[in-house]
């Protein structure tokens, strides 16, 4: 079972910037894919920013200029970087990793039990 551990979510004004971590327990290797999701009180989760397993990564319309995704491997580390950010970016942010492409959900709603291992959420809160 792999662990995944967020980080670096707080509370900054419109225009700021903030910079997510996730650790993984476990090295994982490049069948799985990684991503970022969000969630809105009330609502379900949605993907933000995903790398799929062959390096493609896809962002959701809103984020796209604003946030990058990255992977370190040999840190087993993911990261998003977020700039610009406005009070609509306001929700809990969840790293996640799945055997399976996660590009395909970016800007769509996910059920937590479709995607394998999921961080514990870190929020982020804009104001404006």
């Amino acid at each position: 079972q792999v662990q995944m551990v967020e980080s670096g979510g707080g509370s900054v004004q419109s225009g700021g910037s903030l910079t997510l971590s996730c650790s993984a327990s476990e090295y994982l290797d490049s069948t799985y894919s990684v991503a970022w999701f969000r969630q809105e009180e009330g609502k379900e989760r949605e993907g933000v920013a995903a790398i799929d397993g062959d390096g493609t990564t896809k962002y959701e319309e809103s984020v796209k200029g604003r946030f990058t995704i990255a992977l370190d491997n040999a840190k087993n580390m993911l990261f998003l970087k977020m700039n610009e950010l406005k009070p609509e970016d306001t929700a809990m942010y969840y790293c996640a990793a799945d055997p399976g492409p996660l590009t395909v959900v970016v800007g769509v709603p996910v059920p937590q039990g479709n995607v394998y291992y999921w961080g514990q959420g870190t929020q982020v809160t804009v104001s404006s």
